[in-house]
């Protein structure tokens, strides 16, 4: 950004402060950064819980609130005209393309039952029970729904018991260790489902492979924003800037520095559209219409919410590809799911 003359002319320095994951240290940084430090603008901090103690301070002094990593639905309940979830939707929904995607099949070709092993998580059992009541509707039959407690190191136990009804479809609503130890239960129970989606842990592009082995990964789905590969206007160009800045290759850039960037160009989309940054005009023209970015086209509504949706990826050929929505995708869905390498 510096290099291309920074933001209206003005050179862009970052102050970054500790929070030490403390949502009192969180409030005493962001009111230090506007009334002492008088910073122009400020980012959100990582996570829901620290996301809006310090939105309610940027709130109080008028300061626009963009933030790529609190989509939790607590965040939106604070109803901050201020804030800004720079991600396709709230986190909630990161299984409603894998939904659209199965219904879009013909009915003959639909799964007919459906399984739910879902970890006890704010931000993973919610997403299957959207999937859940989704597929209830429309007749997808649940055979099994059990919710695992977060130290649940073995997942046996609850894959067995789910195996057991043979369902179709399996939806597990996950983060990455729980993810990565049903994938091994998976394999060891011999136990392949027709479908698999995984909230989270299977959208690593690099630990997902590493931790399951990268002959068991082909034909598992899941969602997200960005992936290596992507074919988002720019992509080509921050991965050549991030190995740059950070080395390694595009392999191991992780979507939640895909986010962060977009949050920075979305600063620079309102210098261009509106000839200033000052927070007004921010959060004006932020709301006034839709913006590319890494992540999608992201507007959002009153709260903050984003108003778009996620893209389905599957792991085809050792690599996530984006196979849902058709005009998005670079590959077609593969199902049924291959099966486990061993």
């Amino acid at each position: 950004m510096n290099k291309r003359g920074g933001v209206l002319g003005r050179q862009v320095q970052l102050k970054f402060v500790n929070d030490a994951s403390s949502p009192d240290q969180v409030v005493t940084n962001y009111t230090n950064l506007i009334t002492q430090d008088k910073v122009d603008l400020v980012f959100g901090p990582f996570s829901s819980l620290l996301t809006i103690p310090a939105s309610r301070v940027a709130l109080r002094y008028n300061y626009s609130f963009i933030e790529p990593a609190g989509g939790g639905p607590k965040v939106f309940l604070e109803k901050n005209p201020n804030l800004f979830f720079v991600q396709p939707a709230p986190v909630v929904k990161g299984g409603d393309v894998f939904a659209d995607y199965i219904l879009s099949l013909p009915a003959a070709e639909r799964p007919k039952t459906a399984a739910y092993a879902k970890l006890d998580d704010p931000f993973a059992a919610p997403i299957a029970d959207n999937v859940k009541a989704r597929f209830e509707a429309a007749g997808i039959k649940t055979v099994y729904d059990q919710v695992y407690p977060s130290e649940t190191a073995d997942m046996t136990p609850v894959i067995a018991a789910l195996a057991a009804k043979h369902p179709d479809v399996v939806v597990s609503g996950t983060q990455s260790l729980d993810a990565f130890a049903q994938v091994k239960a998976m394999i060891q129970l011999k136990f392949n489902p027709k479908w698999l989606f995984m909230s989270n842990g299977a959208n690593s592009p690099t630990e997902f492979p590493s931790k399951v082995g990268a002959n068991n990964t082909a034909g598992v789905f899941t969602s997200g924003d960005w992936y290596p590969g992507s074919p988002a206007a720019g992509s080509a160009d921050f991965i050549a800037k991030y190995i740059a800045m950070y080395g390694g290759d595009q392999y191991g850039i992780d979507s939640t520095s895909a986010e962060a960037y977009s949050a920075g160009t979305l600063v620079e989309e309102v210098a261009k559209a509106a000839g200033a940054v000052d927070n007004a005009t921010i959060i004006k023209t932020l709301h006034s219409g839709t913006w590319p970015t890494l992540v999608g086209d992201l507007s959002w509504d009153a709260s903050g919410a984003p108003q778009g949706e996620y893209l389905l990826t599957q792991w085809q050929g050792g690599k996530l590809i984006t196979v849902f929505p058709a005009a998005k995708a670079a590959a077609a869905p593969v199902a049924p799911k291959p099966n486990w390498g061993g």
